[in-house]
């Protein structure tokens, strides 16, 4: 009996169809919340992989100026408002893409909130808030952007942004709201996946853990807990942007064809140990 798989393609075969492998050239990407420190560093690195990408988020100053600088660089970009508690702002929002740039390919989900309140103490109004940004918010960004592409045939990809605290809970801090709605999006990235996976599109996540950027400057200036960090991580540092950057590139290519229903934590190995 022979073992040998059938598809032995030469050397020259594999040359070829490995150069492509993190080509986006001409891929369209929406990134909602895409103006913070993740979401820049990725725009910056899509775009240099030949994408061109639209950033929106509630304030249109910072996606356009965003946008801005990327044009100044020499690569196509566009600023939009969206707030993404409104599901008709979100399908205005990613009709406006479609609109930009003449299709969509890929959905780049950054956005995401944290209001910190004890269990005992979690008020209805905030619970509402964080779950209508997390996780509403990425059911119908989700939906908008697979319709798009479902209706134009595109097999595109969906990315959602998570944190190791849709595995993790975390003591003496309330987090009841995050850690829940973070959670659900793992779920159902899942079962968007297995919906979306006979038109070709492909649903994963990338959860990191704490990334140093400006936002989180203020607490690693504290000196104890910036040792308390680097002693619970395995590999002893918290995340610069651009280790968030990599497996981002990886889900939107054309690597990623066959990797549908993931979620990848982005942790220096938290989530692996106790």
């Amino acid at each position: 009996m022979n073992d040998v798989p059938e598809r032995i393609a030469p050397e020259l075969d594999f040359r070829n169809e490995l150069a492509g492998m993190f080509d986006l050239s001409g891929q369209v990407v929406y990134m909602p919340g895409g103006y913070g420190g993740i979401g820049e560093a990725c725009a910056w690195a899509l775009c240099m992989h030949g994408a061109k990408v639209v950033i929106s988020g509630r304030s249109l100053e910072k996606a356009e100026k965003l946008a801005a600088n990327l044009r100044n660089g020499g690569f196509e970009a566009e600023g939009i408002g969206v707030d993404v508690t409104s599901v008709d702002e979100i399908r205005a929002s990613v009709d406006k893409v479609v609109e930009t740039f003449g299709g969509l390919d890929i959905l780049l989900n950054c956005t995401g909130i944290q209001i910190e309140q004890p269990m005992l103490e979690v008020t209805e109004e905030a619970f509402d808030q964080v779950y209508r940004v997390n996780l509403k918010a990425s059911m119908f960004l989700g939906q908008a952007a697979a319709k798009h592409m479902i209706e134009t045939g595109r097999k595109g990809r969906i990315i959602h942004f998570l944190s190791v605290r849709s595995q993790l809970g975390i003591r003496n801090r309330g987090y009841s709201a995050y850690c829940s709605t973070k959670g659900g999006q793992v779920m159902m990235i899942k079962q968007h996946a297995m919906e979306l996976a006979p038109h070709g599109i492909n649903v994963n996540g990338v959860a990191p853990t704490f990334v140093y950027t400006e936002q989180i400057r203020h607490v690693m200036e504290n000196p104890e807990f910036r040792k308390y960090l680097y002693e619970r991580i395995p590999l002893g540092r918290i995340a610069d942007p651009k280790d968030i950057v990599g497996p981002v590139t990886f889900f939107c290519s054309p690597s990623a064809s066959f990797v549908t229903g993931q979620t990848m934590y982005v942790d220096g190995g938290i989530t692996c140990s106790q």
